[in-house]
């Protein structure tokens, strides 16, 4: 079967199952072409939240599953391959942030990042994205803030919010850590009209480097807005084929790294597929004594103010 025979054979099971099937940035072409809807973490699973489908088929890694599950918790949420996880994640347990939350002591407030697993947020105040962490944060009334998991968007956080005393957890994504200031300098020196795009799970060497810091749908917004020809992108290489797609013209340039996931790239056609035929398809479930506390975390973040 082509490829694209399978992903009509995708869409028709999923229509015949009334289910949604949702996936990330990450993901290869073929499962954003044969998805409902493409997005980033939480705005997948809002999309989930506000379907009326019953059955929804994630493509992307554990905690985002796990994300759709605490929103949904009247749906049947499945990863479309159950082996995808994700390592910035697996940097942080409840057990540990439970005893630094000890050692702490009150008057810490605890703001963790959504790329996290779900007993990790049912112990924190608050939670963010990449997008909107300047904001959650600035809106805490604490001074004191540890930030989990991910050092990297922590520290890029804490330098524009001076005022707060910012404790930070060692985690980090492989991905956009793993990028060298050698090959950023040397594209933009090849190219110097460029605008530099970086998502903040990068290093603040890279950070400093950057026109544009922002999440994953940021940088997409901003290719589109921008009456730029070049661009050096520096996140997940997944984002270029819709960048590609809405700005024919345009010209996007990587490091010679490749920045790829191989989590995200787990997802296949094959796997929607098979979780689609699945009669009793293992569903993701967050047991209510931490989906509870996880969900208030979530929804104080939707609730706070913007920049």
């Amino acid at each position: 079967m082509t490829q694209e025979l399978m992903k009509e054979r995708v869409r028709e099971l999923a229509r015949e199952k009334d289910a949604l099937v949702i996936a990330h940035y990450y993901c290869v072409p073929d499962v954003h072409d044969a998805a409902d809807f493409v997005g980033d973490s939480l705005g997948l699973s809002q999309e989930a939240r506000k379907s009326d489908k019953k059955l929804i088929v994630f493509c992307g890694v554990h905690f985002m599953a796990e994300t759709a599950a605490i929103l949904c918790p009247d749906k049947t949420v499945i990863l479309a391959n159950p082996d995808a996880g994700c390592p910035m994640a697996d940097m942080i347990t409840a057990e540990a942030l439970a005893a630094r939350k000890e050692e702490l002591g009150e008057g810490v407030a605890v703001l963790t990042y959504v790329n996290s697993p779900a007993n990790v947020k049912a112990l924190s105040d608050i939670c963010c994205t990449s997008a909107n962490a300047v904001a959650v944060m600035r809106s805490l009334p604490q001074r004191r803030i540890l930030m989990t998991p991910d050092k990297n968007l922590t520290a890029h956080v804490a330098r524009q919010i001076p005022e707060k005393e910012v404790l930070s957890w060692p985690g980090f994504c492989p991905t956009h850590h793993r990028i060298k200031e050698k090959e950023l300098m040397e594209l933009k020196d090849k190219h110097p009209e460029a605008l530099v795009l970086a998502h903040p799970e990068c290093r603040e060497k890279i950070l400093r480097e950057a026109h544009f810091v922002g999440s994953t749908s940021g940088i997409i917004n901003k290719v589109a807005q921008s009456d730029r020809e070049e661009f050096i992108v520096l996140t997940e290489e997944g984002v270029l084929y819709p960048m590609r797609k809405n700005n024919p013209g345009k010209v996007f340039l990587t490091p010679e790294t490749p920045m790829i996931c191989p989590n995200m790239k787990k997802n296949s056609l094959e796997d929607i597929e098979r979780a689609l035929l699945d009669p009793d398809p293992p569903a993701v479930r967050v047991p209510e004594e931490i989906r509870i506390p996880a969900l208030r975390a979530v929804e104080r973040m939707l609730a706070a103010p913007r920049d």
